[in-house]
């Protein structure tokens, strides 16, 4: 009986994980809600980030992280819909200018979404070479916006 619970619990555990990773949350209607929406996205995004230069520093297998860039593609997507007029509240942590240049924002948004479809390729292919080099250009676009539009 308890060899049978433990099993329950194993395999409770990492299902719990997925169903909660892929899990999609309301959408979010207050100034607040869209803050802690983009926060969220933000860290995910930096931990999808940190998972592909470890496995480009491990040599890996880069195809195992489809889910990751998949994921990332989604999220480069819908990043720009997070800044809607009024969400600019002290948690912000964005500059004014998300706002104020809003066609600047756009473009800075656009350059990261085609930075981020760069990666499928490269990783399908197991091209470390070819990864490291659109890893690099997704941090460098991640770097940018956020050197323009974050406090």
């Amino acid at each position: 009986m308890r060899r049978t619970l433990l099993l329950a619990a194993l395999l409770a555990i990492p299902m719990t994980a997925i169903a909660q990773q892929e899990a999609v949350p309301a959408a979010p209607t207050t100034p607040d809600e869209f803050v802690k929406a983009r926060q969220q996205n933000m860290a995910r995004g930096g931990g999808a980030m940190a998972a592909m230069k470890q496995a480009i520093d491990s040599g890996a297998d880069l195809t195992t992280l489809a889910p990751r860039i998949e994921w990332l593609t989604g999220w480069s997507q819908r990043l720009p819909t997070l800044f809607p007029a009024g969400s600019d509240t002290a948690a912000s942590g964005a500059r004014p200018e998300v706002w104020s240049a809003p066609s600047d924002f756009a473009a800075a948004g656009a350059h990261f979404s085609e930075a981020v479809r760069g990666l499928a390729a490269p990783a399908a292919a197991n091209d470390h070479g070819a990864f490291a080099a659109a890893w690099s250009a997704v941090r460098a676009a991640c770097g940018a916006c956020h050197d323009h539009f974050k406090q």
